[in-house]
């Protein structure tokens, strides 16, 4: 059985764990796929036996389309908290079925340096008002307060714009609205990305003009590690993923995070999450027999824990090992109470050029205007599908 992953990152742990199971039993050979065109496989009726990826709307459509094998027999589907699984089906569903798996969830919010905190005298922020006090803070004693990186569209959507905007709207009923509405969505709709979206944008807007690093339209994702090793910024809008990068530089930074406050309620706090990696099966798969074996290996509570905490991630199962890595320990109270929200940016098809249309705002131009176009940009394509 052909089994893709579409993590580099992830590549020597699972090649590590096929040898392993390939090993122990002589009835499953698994190919390991890295590199395969999944829209092609799936077009020439020749997709993987079994995908382990991270779930997003390009994903979401072949689940809604009934591409994809109903998976809820295996007592594998029995272990996943609902509240993560509801992510799956936020995004799309297929009646009757569940056929997509979460395997980890990746948690993101503010990180922290805690010196350059301690350092000036400021502490975690619990409401909006309490953030830009510390931003206030750490500017006037000449500290970046968020080191920024604009020059990649997808630092924009991923941070500023997903922390925003789920710190302030129900990003999940938002996208089923806009949904409903389809071809509708505009100035006369009764949710639009104008109407709903202007005031955590126009914030986003504000953050970046008023609290970022000068050169930030001319910094990359690399820039931006490099340079908060080195702790020329108190806070960096980016997930879990950022932190082996940082520690290459500053292996003894004693950072943290902390869930971006848009209100001023404390118990509005929530953390960004999106599902980092998730299981399917094909329904033209011919090894679906093989795929569900494998899959329930890798569903072992050894090894899904083994995964996570090399990739910083949150488990999926009731299951689960607690993480405690110091560094994301700041999320654990929010995801264990499901005060969570999917990254907006993550429930546009990339059809849409999003990344490209909030780099614009964050380097000059206009929120409103950006806004309507995404308006139009979304009820287009609801009328070619």
């Amino acid at each position: 059985m052909r089994f893709l992953l579409s993590k580099p990152e992830a590549i020597p742990y699972f090649r590590d764990l096929i040898a392993e199971f390939n090993a122990s039993q002589q009835d499953v050979e698994v190919v390991f796929d890295t590199s395969s065109n999944l829209q092609a496989g799936f077009l020439r009726g020749n997709p993987p036996d079994l995908g382990l990826l991270n779930y997003n709307m390009e994903m979401a459509r072949f689940m809604a389309r009934g591409a994809l094998s109903d998976l809820k027999d295996m007592p594998e589907a029995g272990r996943i908290l609902p509240e993560v699984q509801d992510l799956v089906n936020n995004l799309a569903a297929y009646p009757g079925r569940t056929s997509v798996l979460p395997y980890s969830v990746m948690a993101a919010s503010v990180i922290y340096n805690k010196q350059i905190f301690a350092d000036n005298g400021v502490e975690v922020p619990e409401t909006w008002d309490d953030f830009l006090a510390v931003c206030d803070t750490l500017k006037a004693a000449g500290v970046v307060p968020i080191y920024s990186t604009f020059k990649d569209a997808w630092t924009v959507s991923q941070g500023l714009f997903d922390y925003t905007v789920g710190g302030m709207v129900d990003v999940a009923g938002f996208y089923r609205q806009l949904r409903e509405e389809g071809t509708n969505v505009g100035p006369d709709s009764e949710v639009s990305f104008a109407k709903t979206l202007t005031e955590p944008v126009s914030r986003m807007e504000m953050l970046a003009e008023n609290y970022t690093n000068e050169d930030a339209a001319s910094r990359g994702y690399g820039d931006g590690n490099l340079a908060f090793s080195k702790g020329e910024g108190a806070m960096y809008f980016q997930g879990p993923w950022a932190f082996g990068e940082i520690a290459k530089s500053g292996p003894d930074l004693d950072l943290g995070t902390f869930p971006l406050p848009m209100t001023d309620d404390p118990e509005s706090r929530k953390v960004r999450v999106n599902i980092d990696l998730a299981a399917w099966i094909p329904e033209d798969s011919t090894h679906k027999d093989a795929a569900r074996t494998f899959l329930s290996y890798l569903f072992q509570p050894d090894v899904m824990n083994a995964y996570n905490e090399s990739q910083l991630g949150y488990g999926t199962t009731t299951d689960a090992a607690p993480v405690t890595d110091p560094r994301i320990l700041g999320m654990k109270p929010y995801f264990d109470e499901a005060r969570f929200y999917q990254g907006a940016s993550q429930a546009i098809p990339l059809t849409i050029p999003t990344e490209n249309y909030l780099q614009g705002i964050v380097t000059g131009a206009g929120v409103e205007p950006t806004l309507q176009t995404l308006d139009a940009d979304w009820a287009r394509l609801a009328l070619r599908q």
